[in-house]
């Protein structure tokens, strides 16, 4: 973390208070999330985890006095312009492109109409209106830059993801991000004022490829809705309400289903461990939570079909994205949940998972290693080997305690991701922002 952000983090608020003017926090930011609405469900379309990531740091930035008001491309006709999504968050539909049918790989083409959005609205206010603009993942950056230039404003950007990382990590058949992607997070790197990562290692990653200067980046981990994510009243509940046999293996995969996430290791570690023993067969349940999405669009019926190949059709459970609160029970419902993505900046559901008490079995990529407690609140397994993945679920399987011993580990692991904290250190961050572009502006002028 830049050690100006960290030293400020560390002040007392009555010490906050008492500094200059440049330190302190801005009043009102723009947040731009071009290619995904923060009112659309996670886990259809390019819903996901960034969209429960930019919804809870908007509430929670607001709870800091702070007024969020997030700009995203209407996808219908029905919604209003403007729709106030809590009290001092307000979510702004641009009209950029049709509602319907336009692919993320599409959307670099209507960048230019959703500036205009953007400018339009900013043009109906007095000057000053927006004190800093906080663009999410690449596309957003590039409407940033201009915004922020136009406005005399600090730009603060979240990557999320990365082309040349998701290109260094590709599942087998997946299509690569295009080098207009790579050029255009390049020169997002350049012009942020500040970066935020959601771990070291994403810190790291843009410092080696694209760049970037260590001062501007900032690690800030997400946090997770400690009041939905919770233990509840617990898996027998949890499982009676979904329909679930009580003493199952349960293995669950909840989120996108596109290559980049892999649930395809799941089914074949499945099929894997019933080659191996075939007596689990009579209780075990996979339940595949979540809708085709990106590259997995082009065959949407992809999974169901290597369920059948592999002869496991009959114990996967397919069924199509759900609302957090259901989202809540299905996590609380497994005996594990299973990530075994090949990119992943953060991995929310593993954070969101072990909140309800159930350990999480994921790959060792990303931010998933500063998720999931290797050997404490879940496994950690190098690489994408099937067989390496049935061996743990074999533990599961053998040892009915290890759910709940680990899960309870778990459950204590996620309690310091709350999004409070991460609201907190965001708005320290935009603190050190406006604080170094007054610097800068001072510095050219002078």
């Amino acid at each position: 973390m830049s050690q100006y952000v960290s030293r400020l983090g560390r002040r007392s608020p009555a010490t906050a208070s008492r500094l200059r003017l440049p330190y302190r926090r801005p009043r009102r930011v723009a947040m731009l999330s071009v290619h995904t609405s923060p009112l659309h469900q996670p886990g259809t379309g390019d819903a996901g985890g960034m969209n429960v990531y930019i919804v809870e740091l908007a509430q929670r930035l607001a709870a800091l006095n702070i007024e969020v008001e997030i700009f995203t491309r209407a996808t219908t006709a029905a919604v209003p312009p403007a729709v106030q999504l809590a009290p001092g968050v307000l979510v702004r539909h641009v009209d950029a492109g049709p509602y319907e049918g336009l692919a993320k790989e599409d959307l670099p083409a209507q960048l230019c109409a959703f500036t205009h959005g953007v400018m339009q609205a900013w043009a109906g206010h007095r000057p000053g209106y927006y004190d800093l603009v906080h663009s999410h993942y690449w596309l957003s950056g590039h409407v940033g830059w201009l915004a922020a230039q136009r406005w005399g404003v600090p730009l603060v950007h979240a990557m999320h993801t990365m082309a040349k990382v998701k290109n260094a990590n590709l599942a087998a058949g997946d299509t690569p991000e295009p080098p207009a992607r790579v050029i255009g997070e390049t020169q997002i790197v350049d012009a942020a004022d500040r970066l935020i990562a959601n771990t070291t290692e994403e810190a790291d990653e843009l410092v080696r490829h694209y760049a970037a200067d260590p001062g501007k980046v900032a690690v800030v981990h997400p946090g997770v809705n400690l009041d939905r994510f919770r233990t509840a009243d617990g898996r027998a509940a949890a499982r009676a309400r979904l329909a679930l046999p009580q003493d199952a293996l349960v293995p669950l995969f909840a989120g996108r289903i596109q290559p980049l996430k892999a649930p395809d290791v799941l089914l074949r570690a499945v099929a894997a461990l019933l080659d191996r023993r075939p007596e689990l067969r009579s209780r075990i349940v996979v339940p595949v939570v979540g809708g085709p999405s990106g590259s997995g669009l082009a065959k949407p019926e992809g999974l169901q079909k290597l369920a059948a190949r592999l002869g496991i059709a009959d114990v996967v459970r397919f069924r199509p994205p759900v609302g957090q609160e259901q989202l809540a029970d299905w996590f609380r419902a497994a005996s594990v949940l299973v990530v075994p993505s090949y990119s992943e900046s953060f991995g929310l559901v593993a954070i969101e998972a072990q909140a309800t008490g159930t350990p999480v079995l994921a790959a060792a990529v990303g931010g998933l290693p500063v998720a999931v407690r290797d050997g404490e609140t879940g496994f950690l397994v190098q690489g994408h080997d099937p067989a390496a993945y049935a061996r743990v679920l074999a533990r599961f399987a053998d040892d009915p305690a290890l759910t709940p011993r680990m899960g309870a580990a778990a459950a204590r692991h996620a309690q310091s991701f709350g999004w409070d904290r991460a609201a907190g250190a965001t708005a320290d961050v935009y603190t050190a922002a406006l604080h170094a572009h007054r610097r800068r502006v001072r510095s050219h002028h002078g």
